[in-house]
């Protein structure tokens, strides 16, 4: 994407190789013409923009850090205003101004919550002023005590029907409102989750919308008591985030700001259940967490950009006489590598899916169809926790295929895992969320037999009967090119496993207990599970149109080498449910380590099919150019420890040691 303005390009021969047509994969990964041309707009705006600069981040001290935050939000507002962008630019453009910040919780979660749960009279009341920014807004759900488990929060929202109240309260420590991010000190109001309590009976947990500052001095109103909750992991990364605390004694709100859309209170303290159904609230979280699974494949192929440069970049060891041997070409990094940018590939391709079931579970909630619903919600609580599970770990996994300089906070690594890893406890603790999608799969397998057809992503469960007998029918490496073998030994494994979840549960006498025992199991067959709609997914993608040369074989063989990875990783699940052969999993590795020479030719341009900026990366080592020692070399002396060339603090602790050594070494 980098214009190199006369400069040299060290990765044009790697360019050159190229067996695609890349503009034709960078549209195909935007997801479309237009997407691909606002993306790119916005990409270069923000890195064109000098009050987005964002290279001194990890140097910065926290209340500097977080001004300056505040500072790049402000600005980003300014432009967005004036140049009269879209909802859609916007976002984009925050997306690539690439700071955690208090406005992506007003537009990701405030927003959306009261779009999803507020009437139309509240809609109507709260979102000009949320739109405009004239009111700032968080999502405070998560406590002290309980994040994942939402029923067991202790925050309480009371009724009075004297004043025609609700009495927000803070009743113990831990229902401390605790994690939300622009709590801290920004957000003037909240969506705030509480027990709903009317003449002493409870009636569930439900959303409020409380002010909890002054729209004149920004002081907190009276009742609530706000702060930050302190510096979290690494250095820049999530510290730019006010994530806060909140207690309420006793904070009274009118009772029209109760989120009524599903379940409303009268003026007399009756419940209503409205006509629309409650698991409209669903959509939202489905929205919530397809928006994740697509920012894991961004966030993914960050970290892979930047590894698979500089591989092509660094060398080591090789030839006595010749240069030495790029890093990119040993099998080992390509083992480790490729199946990253074949997986970022993936989550791309479910993440764009994912986008079609919501709006397909949405209009279907409306005509009140809400058959799909149970598998969708399964199917995005997977997702979300196996793409940020393998995201988190991959970032990670691209630090250590940088070798030594991946550490320094200048290849951009270190702050990315920082900023993604609580992708895997926020908006549903993983492990929990594998629990959910077991439960469906045992709720699955337990009606089978009824004639209730399973639907969408779980409809392969309908052939039970026959993936428990099937065998897998390769017999040389190239059969794993097929899609149907590759497909069938997927589903044999996620029915197998299922299966004899169930057959162990059936065991218990207690079905909740036999769970508890079990999770490991049942979190297993959930992974076998979710793996298997990626692998799907991936493979229903190439039945579809795909345009530019060479575009389609590269995504065949992206997904090949995505799905065969997998099997290497969890052979033991492919063996011990006999889906398929010692012999057919040799076969499969032969055949993987052929597609890495496949790839090796093609690696730089599929990193470039991004179209990422080098201010978005954020990376010395990921640079377009691949100049990177010369950068490294400059960055280093930019540190705030080179500002003297004596440190601070020598002549009182280094010197007298020094001198002292000095004497003793005489005697």
């Amino acid at each position: 994407m980098e214009d190199l303005e006369g400069g040299v390009d060290f990765l044009a021969d790697e360019r050159k190789k190229a067996q695609f047509d890349l503009e034709s994969m960078k549209i195909l990964w935007a997801g479309g013409q237009h997407r691909f041309q606002v993306a790119d707009r916005m990409a270069r705006l923000v890195a064109s923009d000098p009050a987005f600069k964002k290279d001194d981040r990890v140097r910065l001290e926290r209340k500097e850090l977080f001004k300056n935050t505040l500072r790049k939000a402000c600005h980003a507002w300014k432009r967005i205003t004036e140049l009269r962008l879209t909802e859609e630019e916007a976002s984009q453009l925050r997306f690539f101004v690439d700071e955690p910040a208090f406005t992506d919780l007003h537009w990701g979660m405030f927003i959306p919550a009261i779009k999803g749960q507020g009437t139309e009279e509240q809609q109507h009341k709260w979102l000009p002023l949320a739109y405009r920014m004239q009111i700032i807004g968080c999502y405070a759900q998560t406590e002290l005590g309980h994040g994942s488990n939402v029923q067991g929060l202790e925050t309480t929202a009371t009724f009075d029907s004297e004043t025609d109240e609700f009495v927000i309260n803070s009743p113990t420590l831990t229902s401390s409102k605790w994690w939300p991010g622009g709590l801290g000190k920004v957000s003037t109001h909240g969506i705030v989750y509480a027990r709903l309590i009317i003449d002493g009976k409870e009636h569930g947990v439900h959303g409020f919308i409380v002010q909890l500052r002054s729209l004149d001095d920004h002081l907190p109103l009276p009742g609530i008591t706000v702060g930050d909750i302190g510096m979290k992991f690494g250095n820049g990364a999530y510290n730019t985030m006010d994530n806060g605390v909140m207690r309420f004694d006793h904070v009274r709100i009118p009772r029209d700001q109760m989120l009524m859309r599903v379940l409303q209170v009268t003026r007399e303290g009756k419940v209503l259940q409205s006509d629309i159904p409650r698991q409209l609230i669903y959509g939202t979280m489905v929205y919530v967490r397809q928006t994740i699974v697509y920012d894991a494949s961004r966030a993914l192929s960050k970290a892979v950009c930047i590894a698979t440069r500089y591989s092509a970049v660094r060398r080591q060891f090789g030839p006595k006489n010749g240069p030495e041997t790029q890093v990119i070409d040993y099998k080992t990094q390509q083992s480790r590598l490729f199946p990253l940018i074949a997986s970022a590939y993936a989550f791309r391709v479910v993440g764009d899916w994912l986008k079609w079931l919501y709006t397909d579970v949405t209009e279907r909630l409306q005509a009140n169809d809400f058959s799909t619903l149970p598998e969708a919600h399964a199917c995005t609580a997977g997702l979300k926790s196996l793409t940020t599970s393998v995201t988190a770990d991959a970032i990670e996994e691209c630090r250590k295929l940088c070798g030594g300089h991946g550490y320094l906070c200048s290849s951009g690594l270190p702050e990315l895992f920082a900023v993604y890893v609580p992708a895997c406890t926020y908006e549903g603790d993983n492990v929990v969320l594998l629990l959910q999608v077991a439960r469906f799969l045992m709720k699955t397998v337990s009606q089978l037999g009824s004639g209730k057809q399973p639907v969408g992503t779980i409809a392969y469960m309908g052939r039970a009967e026959n993936l428990l007998q099937t065998r897998c029918s390769v017999q040389k490496a190239e059969d794993w090119l097929n899609p149907a073998i590759v497909l069938e030994a997927f589903e044999a494994r996620s029915v197998r496993m299922s299966v004899a979840c169930a057959k162990s549960l059936s065991q218990f006498s207690n079905p909740e207990e036999g769970f508890l025992e079990l999770s490991a199991d049942l979190a297993g067959a959930a992974v076998a599970h979710i793996q298997l709609i990626v692998v799907s997914k991936f493979i229903e993608r190439l039945q579809q149109d795909i345009s530019g040369d060479g575009v389609k074989e590269q995504l065949e063989t992206l997904c090949s080498v995505y799905a065969l990875s997998i099997l290497g990783k969890h052979l033991g699940d492919f063996l011990s449910t006999s889906c398929i052969t010692p012999k057919q999993a040799s076969l499969a590795n032969d055949l993987l380590r052929s597609l890495f020479s496949k790839m090796r030719p093609n690696a730089i341009a599929l990193v470039d099919a991004f179209n990422y900026t080098d201010h978005f990366l954020g990376s010395v080592l990921g640079r377009y150019d691949g100049n990177v020692y010369p950068k490294l070399y400059e960055e280093a002396w930019k540190d705030p420890l080179n500002d003297s060339v004596i440190p601070d603090g020598f002549h009182d602790y280094i010197r007298p040691m020094l001198k002292r050594q000095v004497r003793t070494s005489r005697l």
